[in-house]
C-alpha cells in the first residue's frame, strides 16, 4: 500500500499530460515541429553513424543503403484470426544459427520511416527485428502506406493498452517462428511505445520474453497512473533512457525509480542532461531555430544510451 500512495501522489497529476492519452501536448511534439520533421530525402544528414540508429533526417538514406533483407508482413492478430496487422522485419547477416528477436515499437507518429531505420539498426547489431504498424486497425487495415504525424496522433488513442500487447506479442511470435529464430524476444519502444514497453512488462508477455526499454515513456495503462499492485506484476528487466528537457517523465522518474527499488525489480532509468523528449530521433539534426547545445546533448545521449540497450538485449536474450 506505501508502495502505491508514493506512486500516487507523485503521479497523479502527471497522468493527465501522458504521451498516448494527450497526444497534441506531448513534449515529443513540441521538440520535433514540422520544420524539425522535415522529409528526409531533402535533408543534408546523409546516412549518419553506422553504429547509431539514423536521427529523422538520416533514415532514409539509411534503409535505401542497407545491405539487410527487410520486408513488409502482414500477421494475424491472433492465432485464426481474419483481421491482420501490418510489420517491417529485418534480419541481421549472421553466421548464428539462432538470432533473438527485438520488437521495435513506434511513437504517436506511427510507424514512420525513422521507426523502420531503428529496426533495420537492431539488425545491424545482430537481431531480428520487427516494428508492428499497432495503428494497422484504427486505419482500416494493414498498410504500407505512412500515415501523416498528424493523421497518426489523431488516430492513436482509439489503440488501448491491450491491443497493443496483442499486437507485440503477435509480431514476437511471428518472428520467433522463423527458421533462423532463436525463442526468446525483447520489446524496445519510443514515447508511446515506451510506455507500450512498460505495458507490455506489466502484462508479462508470451513465451520468450525476456525484457525491455523504454525510451522517454512512462507506466501508464489505458491513461491511468501506476500503482504498486501493477508494477509489482513485472517479473522481467525494465530500463527506461530520457533526456531532462523531458519535465514530464523527469518529474516522474524519481517515484518510478523508488517504486522499482521499493519492489525489488531488475531496473535501470537514467535521465541524459540537456537532451530532449525524443532524443534519439532528433541526435544532432539541426532545428529550425538552431540550438546547437541542444542538438549536442541529444547526440551525446544517443551515444550512450544506444550502447546501453544494445548491451541489456545481448544479457538478457543470451
Amino acid at each position: 500500500m506505501r508502495i502505491r500512495a508514493i506512486l500516487g501522489s507523485s503521479l497523479a497529476a502527471i497522468a493527465i499530460t501522458a504521451c498516448h492519452n494527450r497526444p497534441n501536448a506531448d513534449e515529443h511534439v513540441a521538440h520535433m515541429s514540422a520544420g524539425d520533421m522535415a522529409s528526409p530525402a531533402v535533408a543534408p544528414a546523409a546516412q549518419g553513424n553506422p553504429a547509431l540508429p539514423p536521427s529523422n533526417n538520416a533514415a532514409a538514406a539509411r534503409l535505401a543503403a542497407s545491405p539487410r533483407h527487410g520486408e513488409w508482413v502482414k500477421i494475424a492478430w491472433e492465432p485464426g484470426s481474419a483481421d491482420s496487422l501490418m510489420a517491417w522485419v529485418v534480419y541481421p547477416s549472421t553466421t548464428n544459427a539462432k538470432t533473438p528477436v527485438v520488437v521495435v515499437v513506434h511513437e504517436i507518429f506511427g510507424l514512420s520511416t525513422w521507426v523502420r531505420g531503428v529496426a533495420d539498426q537492431v539488425a545491424a547489431d545482430g537481431f531480428i527485428a520487427i516494428a508492428p504498424d499497432l495503428v494497422s486497425r484504427v486505419r482500416g487495415g494493414p498498410s504500407t502506406t505512412e500515415l501523416s504525424g498528424d493523421s497518426a496522433r489523431k488516430l492513436i488513442s482509439g489503440v488501448s493498452t491491450t491491443e497493443r500487447n496483442r499486437g507485440i506479442i503477435a509480431s514476437a511470435r511471428y518472428a520467433m517462428s522463423q527458421p533462423s529464430a532463436a525463442p526468446r524476444y525483447a520489446v524496445i519502444g519510443y514515447c508511446w511505445g515506451g510506455s507500450t514497453v512498460w505495458a507490455h512488462a506489466v502484462n508479462g508477455g508470451t513465451t520468450g520474453y525476456a525484457g525491455g526499454v523504454a525510451f522517454y515513456g512512462l507506466p501508464y495503462m489505458n491513461g491511468a497512473a501506476p500503482n504498486g499492485d501493477s508494477l509489482a506484476k513485472i517479473t522481467k528487466p525494465v530500463m527506461l533512457l530520457s533526456g531532462s528537457k523531458d519535465q514530464r517523465i523527469g518529474a516522474a522518474m524519481p517515484a518510478v525509480d523508488s517504486a522499482m527499488k521499493a519492489l525489488g525489480k531488475s531496473y535501470v532509468g537514467i535521465n541524459y542532461q540537456g537532451a530532449i523528449h525524443g532524443f534519439l530521433r532528433a541526435q544532432n539534426d539541426p532545428k529550425t531555430q538552431r540550438d546547437e547545445t541542444e542538438e549536442q546533448a541529444n547526440l551525446t545521449a544517443t551515444k550512450d544510451a544506444w550502447p546501453r540497450t544494445l548491451e541489456f538485449l545481448r544479457r538478457n536474450l543470451k
